[in-house]
């Protein structure tokens, strides 16, 4: 990072050419010539070779950056991938909004994992708990043997759960194995130590180990965000109040909560997937974690402080690494990383929480207020007036038309085009 850090807070940075949007995000995160870039160029074909099997090219998706964003005192420019219209805007406004009162104050719990070891065919159980528990030790050196790497850096397995559970098949013994991956994702980690102890299992118990993996519903490595909404800032007491009924379904309709938790993953996944992580592992464990009372509901809460304001709050698990896996080995994740200046796993994890609550209140405050579909619909114009042909400033021209008119189709916006060409 260059030494003196730049202000992520910045007005008006869509209107920008793309060229001094660069500019800016290669002075903020002191990125040199070629890796800046980086930006106008797609991951090679022997690249892309390497990291998945019958490969036939790549695919893009648009990589813009959040701004306004700050985290713990800290000001960040978050890269986002993603090729949906107004949630890059979305989240840069709603951090805008909660640098009023101070922005955004996360934190992240140790990065434990948890691998999975099922034993089947078991006559006593309890006993059966028993050997494992007594043997306890062993089982840890065992796994910790596989992976002295990790060790040497404070990580390593550190204990044992034990689940009994009544299935059609009679009573499993699922035995949890916790690991700190430190800043690793760690599926690879984890899954090389539970399959070493399979056998070990087996001889202990005289059962059957059947299903031995990570798991993604990684409890055990939460992250957190809050942040205070300025009442005045987001439009009054009547606003607030409409915002917290509006949240109030998502609290107790899993049919809205899953649509409101899709708006956090707008956010969430769209770095998760810049920085090159697995954003189907993340999805599976935050979706899970919000049914885990046994009904589905809301990732977040919302409610009114002492002065009246608006107070957010998020809570789920993120399996996120900074070392290993793609984030290594695609240069685009290698650059958004950079463009973070994250240190550790944790730290990415405290960014990307917060995104998330930045990303679900700007939805929320839209639904309570103007509608979902005014921002979508601007920059939805947009790509109706390329679709009719429109070419550099003639898009906007044709956008503009097109909402203000409120007739955001393919027809009218060739029209458009055409009076503005004829003119």
């Amino acid at each position: 990072m260059s030494e003196e850090k730049l202000s992520s807070k910045i007005s008006g940075f869509y209107k920008l050419p793309v060229e001094e949007r660069i500019e800016f995000v290669k002075k903020f995160a002191g990125l040199t010539e070629d890796e800046a870039s980086l930006f106008s160029k797609s991951l090679d074909i022997e690249t892309a070779d390497k990291m998945i099997e019958n490969v036939l090219g790549t695919f893009d998706l648009p990589i813009g950056v959040a701004v306004n964003f700050l985290i713990n005192g800290r000001d960040y420019i978050i890269p986002m991938a993603i090729e949906e219209s107004s949630v890059v805007a979305a989240a840069s406004n709603a951090a805008k909004i909660a640098r009023v009162k101070g922005g955004f104050k996360a934190e992240a719990s140790e990065p434990l994992m948890i691998g999975q070891i099922q034993l089947l065919n078991i006559e006593d159980t309890e006993g059966a708990v028993k050997k494992i528990m007594d043997h306890k030790k062993e089982i840890l050196d065992v796994a910790n043997a596989q992976d002295k790497i990790l060790v040497s850096l404070g990580g390593g397995a550190k204990d044992l759960e034990i689940r009994i559970l009544d299935s059609p098949l009679g009573k499993m013994i699922v035995t949890h194995l916790i690991v700190d991956v430190r800043d690793a994702m760690g599926a690879n980690a984890v899954n090389t130590m539970v399959e070493a102890l399979a056998p070990i299992f087996e001889d202990l118990t005289g059962g059957k180990v059947r299903l031995k993996i990570l798991s993604n519903l990684a409890d055990k490595r939460l992250a957190r965000a809050k942040a205070v909404f300025d009442k005045e800032t987001i439009g009054g007491e009547k606003v607030v109040d409409a915002f917290l009924e509006s949240y109030t379904l998502a609290t107790i309709d899993p049919y809205r909560a899953a649509t409101h938790n899709k708006g956090i993953m707008n956010g969430i996944d769209a770095v998760v997937i810049a920085t090159g992580n697995d954003w189907r592992a993340i999805e599976a464990g935050a979706h899970a974690y919000a049914a885990r009372n046994g009904r589905y509901t809301s990732l977040t809460k919302y409610y009114k402080n002492e002065d009246g304001d608006l107070v957010g709050e998020i809570e789920l698990p993120l399996a996120l690494g900074i070392v290993g896996g793609a984030g290594n080995i695609h240069p685009k994740a290698v650059l958004c990383k950079k463009i973070l200046g994250v240190k550790t796993s944790r730290e990415l994890a405290e960014i990307i929480a917060s995104l998330g609550l930045a990303q679900n209140f700007a939805a929320l405050l839209a639904l309570s207020t103007v509608g979902i579909q005014k921002g979508h619909m601007s920059l939805h114009a947009k790509n109706i007036a390329v679709m009719a042909g429109a070419k550099g400033d003639e898009i906007d021209l044709v956008a503009d038309k097109l909402v203000e008119e409120g007739n955001i189709k393919l027809d009218r916006a060739k029209e458009i085009l055409e009076e503005i060409r004829n003119n």
